[in-house]
């Protein structure tokens, strides 16, 4: 059996800071991880990017490729946004794909590759009008938003727990949808 590839990809939210812990896990569930970081999340791995390279055995990517360049990494089987912060949700929601991580996110769903996501923001951000929106716009285009007892439960703020993010709970989903397994 061919291990299927996925692209996890993260923003600047708390759990980025142990996004290898995630990395394994889905290695662990026998997914071959290329990961994406946001332009923010890649500046907190900037001096440790190598490792992480080393970890997934495929380069980090943050940019989009220039012209002429090949692809760096194999075509995706599935897309798990995770952590996803407020800010790249309602860019997201709102269509605009200025980096390479919701670039990816936004032209995988329509090309038939199922595509999660898991939040990680605080209650007070959650609150913002554009987060219900955006929400609503991404299942529309079936995005599968993992929040709630499910996925990811908003904290409050100052007192969320990066290192205590729910990756099981999008692991398990992920199987659910990608691999048609319950």
């Amino acid at each position: 059996m061919t291990t299927r590839v996925l692209y996890l990809i993260a923003c600047a939210a708390g759990p980025t800071q142990h996004i290898e812990t995630g990395v394994l896990r889905a290695q662990g569930a026998g997914w071959d991880v290329c990961l994406i970081l946001t332009p923010s999340a890649a500046r907190w791995w900037q001096d440790r990017l190598g490792e992480l390279s080393e970890l997934t055995g495929h380069p980090v990517r943050s940019q989009y490729k220039l012209p002429g360049q090949g692809d760096a990494l194999p075509k995706a089987d599935a897309m798990l946004v995770a952590p996803l912060s407020c800010t790249s949700l309602n860019k997201w929601g709102a269509g605009i794909a200025d980096t390479l991580a919701i670039g990816l996110v936004s032209e995988g769903v329509h090309m038939g590759v199922p595509v999660l996501a898991m939040p990680y923001f605080n209650q007070a951000q959650g609150a913002q009008p554009a987060v219900a929106r955006s929400i609503a716009d991404l299942r529309a285009q079936g995005v599968v938003y993992l929040d709630g007892p499910d996925g990811y439960e908003s904290h409050l703020p100052k007192q969320g727990s990066p290192a205590g993010f729910p990756w099981e709970r999008a692991l398990a989903a992920l199987k659910e949808v990608a691999l048609g397994t319950a």
